[in-house]
């Protein structure tokens, strides 16, 4: 390094795939090879994480969050905090998101990366979290996680192993009755049936090698 400060300038459109960034001082590109976060907290981002229970999508949020010293912010976790309390107890949905939304607004304004796990299945929540990256001024990714073999979807679902205390798995027919909304902008979407998580990961990097999303400019 020779000393100058680096800037990171973004190009096109912001609603992409699981994503690592580099961080002021430190090569950009040279960082997506490893998903080091070190300094990462420099370069802020909201990274939505969306799709069905049972997916894979919270295997793969954990560990990009892991990877990049990220806010994880989970809202399964937050809805069964809200379950446990009668006093929260009601409106459980619609409350949970609203607290993920404070909580990711107070952690992008401190500098730092946040990433959100949750099914995001409606336009309105979809639009908040593009509210929140514009005013704070942090880029949003929006990724969807799929698996298009059901009879595998469905074995995760029926087979899921709980790791939040008192949460109720879904069964597999209300993960068929869910709603989610057709996206206004396609999200890039990773398919778990055809792709491990560290496959996943892997192919995420090497897309970001190869996109000039980011490109460093000396300052």
């Amino acid at each position: 390094m020779d000393g100058s400060t680096q800037h990171v300038v973004f190009k096109g459109s912001i609603y992409l795939i699981l994503n690592a960034t580099g961080g002021v001082g430190i090569p950009y590109r040279s960082k997506l090879a490893s998903f080091s976060s070190t300094s990462y907290g420099e370069f802020e981002m909201l990274i939505v994480f969306s799709g069905l229970p049972g997916t894979g999508k919270t295997t793969i949020a954990k560990g990009l969050a892991a990877k990049l010293g990220a806010v994880y912010v989970r809202i399964d976790t937050i809805e069964q905090a809200l379950r446990d309390s009668a006093d929260f107890a009601r409106d459980v949905g619609r409350t949970g998101y609203l607290i993920a939304y404070g909580l990711a607004a107070g952690n992008l304004g401190l500098g730092g990366t946040v990433v959100v796990d949750c099914v995001n299945p409606v336009v309105e929540s979809r639009r908040a979290w593009s509210a929140i990256s514009s005013r704070s001024g942090a880029p949003l990714v929006n990724i969807q996680v799929i698996c298009s073999d059901m009879t595998e979807h469905r074995r995760r679902v029926e087979s899921r192993q709980v790791d939040i205390p008192g949460l109720t798995p879904p069964s597999w027919q209300s993960v068929m009755n869910h709603d989610y909304e057709p996206w206004d902008t396609e999200p890039f979407t990773v398919d778990t049936a055809l792709n491990s998580p560290a496959q996943a990961l892997a192919a995420i990097a090497d897309y970001l090698k190869r996109s000039d999303l980011f490109t460093p400019d000396q300052g």
